[in-house]
């Protein structure tokens, strides 16, 4: 049975911002060796996430992973997304779709903010 993983972001009027999913997405990717790994974005971007849905069932995709990359828990990991799966389940009955977990506290996340702080250190010289 083939898996996809749709990466849900929330998507911005700024392009790079999109972009940035997209480079996520293509690292996911690589790491996962999923064949089908799409993003999709909740607002302001295309595409949203019913033709991101569209997007994996047409590359052979008859079961989805749903990722919400969201930091937090708010109303659109809470709300929005699960009703956009029910909607697509409508449309594709025979497709199984299930949301994962959104990003949340994670220690990888504050590695991250730690080598932030560290290069920002580095560019006021603040030693």
């Amino acid at each position: 049975m083939k898996t996809a993983i749709l990466m849900m972001a929330h998507g911005s009027r700024i392009a790079e911002a999109n972009d940035a999913a997209r480079e996520v997405a293509k690292m996911v990717q690589d790491i996962t060796c999923f064949e089908i790994v799409e993003v999709a974005f909740r607002e302001m971007h295309e595409p949203d996430i019913q033709k991101g849905i569209d997007n994996c069932v047409g590359r052979g995709a008859e079961r989805i992973i749903l990722m919400p990359y969201f930091l937090f828990m708010g109303a659109h990991v809470q709300h929005d997304l699960p009703e956009e799966i029910e909607e697509a389940q409508k449309r594709h009955p025979e497709l199984i779709m299930k949301m994962g977990s959104h990003l949340g506290v994670h220690r990888k996340l504050a590695e991250i903010e730690a080598e932030r702080i560290t290069e920002a250190l580095d560019k006021f010289g603040w030693h």
